[in-house]
């Protein structure tokens, strides 16, 4: 906890200090451990209460790891209109997430939906891994996390 209590002492122990706080440990683990929360309570006025009402109430704030992969798809009107909702079909299968979860049970991918990427004349958009890639279909996307799983069968059939 040395990094967290690095933070807590950078960023002040004082209320207005929270969001500051959940940025800075996020940015250091990639989510928000428990045990990090605890010690903000323990060593600072911020009580779980604010620290949970806060981190549940922006999108951006997780309390479980990525998956070593990470799939963005827009859901922005452009891609929408474009054929967002199959992609995000596709994706939701391909990787059997269902309902609120995000990552797969094997912590490989993480699916997120985003509102919007600003990139509406590649519509539609997704991002993988860092990579955008736009006029993305859903056999496309299907495809591409088959290469990624490494349960692409065409190439080992070419072989």
């Amino acid at each position: 906890m040395a990094n967290v209590a690095d933070i807590v002492a950078r960023c002040g122990r004082g209320r207005d200090a929270c969001i500051k706080i959940l940025q800075e440990i996020q940015a250091a683990y990639g989510y928000l451990p428990a045990d990090a929360l605890q010690y903000v309570t323990d060593h600072s006025q911020i009580t779980k209460r604010q620290i949970y009402g806060v981190a549940t109430f922006y999108e951006r704030f997780r309390f479980k790891p990525l998956g070593r992969h990470h799939v963005k798809v827009c859901r922005g009107t452009a891609c929408h209109v474009r054929g967002a909702p199959k992609i995000l079909d596709a994706v939701a299968e391909e990787l059997k997430l269902h309902g609120a979860e995000d990552t797969t049970e094997d912590g490989e991918f993480t699916f997120e939906k985003i509102a919007c990427f600003g990139a509406c004349a590649l519509a539609p958009v997704t991002v993988t891994d860092g990579q955008t890639q736009g006029a993305m279909t859903a056999d496309k996307m299907r495809k591409l996390l088959k290469k990624i799983s490494g349960k692409d069968k065409s190439k080992k059939e070419g072989s």
